[in-house]
């Protein structure tokens, strides 16, 4: 049987995921959905049977569709997974799942409640070193987490605003936070600092912070800190690093390295991550085995969660508690 899939967003993220579809057997891109609607036609026309429509209710309506992938940015989500929820149709969404709280809550609660199949794009979880690093961290105790995303700004106007992207910790560095959690676990308390000192007066219309710092205390009792900055003129480095009583544990974005004893183990990933992500999906599609899946809604909200608590506390000066609620009615907004 030959799934057909529709797309919301023709960005880069989105081409990218058509290309791995473009790989499997039986996968049809049939429909496209854009801020643009030139940019619709452009991505149709890649596909041999692809059409480019107005709106995601229009394409659902052009035809029968086995699931429909999200790729916009986070503040343009709204009416989108609340149509496919309520249709019953699978999507798999980029992250991050909005740039507000209301929005991906009530999307968990119909996902849950309809046991809607979904997947969210924390594709760090597919590489094979994060593999190898949950075979090396078993039986350890990790004490501290040191986390870091380092590079330049992306010039897209939604981007550099901070009410439509979150900031860089949001919508960036969110996959060094996913990352943290499926090594090292939940997060009780959260306390984060921003600045601005450079980007907001080289590029105009520039309202995200620069550089920042997030403090988390772990349920495991561990501490981490994972750091970001996007004022750097290149790319310096991105990952996470472990340190156990047994040694240290670094993770970067092409390679693991296992510090033990005297022990040194380097390996560098295979660069499958994202065909090994739309393959648990699409097997997931066929199959209805979910086993594939690394990170579902309920999981990436865990992940938002932390992400958007950090804003909150960069903003006020004030440590978040995680089992505390109150906190989520205070949504980001441009500084």
């Amino acid at each position: 049987m030959t799934l057909r899939i529709g797309f919301v967003g023709t960005g880069g993220i989105s081409r990218a995921h058509q290309d791995q579809l473009s790989r499997l057997g039986d996968v049809e891109v049939t429909g496209f959905v854009s801020g643009r609607f030139e940019n619709a036609v452009q991505a149709a026309g890649r596909w041999p049977n692809a059409k480019a429509y107005a709106s995601l209710t229009d394409m659902l309506d052009a035809g029968p569709l086995d699931a429909v992938y999200i790729c916009v940015p986070p503040d343009t989500h709204e009416g989108l997974e609340d149509i496919l929820a309520d249709r019953g149709i699978p999507f798999l969404v980029e992250k991050p799942l909005a740039s507000t709280w209301e929005l991906p809550v009530r999307i968990a609660a119909k996902v849950e409640a309809s046991g809607l199949l979904t997947s969210v794009g924390y594709h760090w979880r597919y590489l094979d070193s994060v593999a190898a690093a949950h075979t090396e961290l078993q039986n350890t105790a990790i004490g501290l987490v040191h986390g870091f995303w380092m590079g330049t700004m992306p010039r897209a106007d939604w981007w550099i605003n901070y009410s439509r992207s979150g900031g860089q910790f949001l919508e960036q560095t969110t996959h060094i936070v996913d990352l943290m959690r499926d090594l090292c676990g939940e997060a009780t308390e959260v306390y984060a600092a921003y600045s601005q000192r450079v980007m907001h007066e080289l590029v105009d219309g520039t309202s995200v912070y620069d550089v920042g710092s997030v403090t988390f205390k772990l349920a495991s009792g561990a501490v981490a800190t994972i750091s970001n900055t996007c004022l750097l003129p290149h790319y310096h480095k991105t990952g996470l690093d472990l340190y156990t009583d047994k040694g240290v544990v670094e993770l970067r974005d092409s390679s693991l390295t296992v510090l033990e004893d005297g022990r040194k183990l380097e390996q560098r990933h295979d660069g499958q991550a994202l065909r090994k992500e739309n393959e648990a999906f699409v097997h997931a599609l066929r199959t209805g085995d979910r086993s594939r899946i690394r990170s579902d809604y309920a999981d990436a909200l865990k992940t938002f969660e932390l992400t958007l608590a950090a804003n909150w506390s960069a903003r006020t000066g004030q440590p978040v508690i995680i089992e505390e609620k109150g906190w989520r009615s205070d949504e980001p907004e441009e500084d």
